[in-house]
């Protein structure tokens, strides 16, 4: 069972190495050519709704840099 959740967790955790990635891929692609899959649009969007609801906003935040520092 230990094993299990190990392999699990793993996965769980390079899967989310791969999409780090490919946030910051296409955050460097749209910033070079025409940002063509609004990534940074998005990005912005984004960030404009996190501080339109302030305390929640700010600990959805919070939970963003954490999870990126992990």
């Amino acid at each position: 069972m230990k094993q299990t959740i190990a392999t699990i967790s793993g996965w769980i955790s390079d899967i989310t190495k791969l999409l780090q990635t490919l946030v910051v891929l296409g955050i460097v692609l749209g910033i070079l050519f025409e940002d063509y899959f609004g990534v940074i649009g998005n990005l912005s969007d984004l960030f404009t709704s996190l501080g339109e609801q302030g305390l929640a906003g700010l600990v959805a935040l919070l939970l963003v840099v954490l999870w990126y520092k992990k």
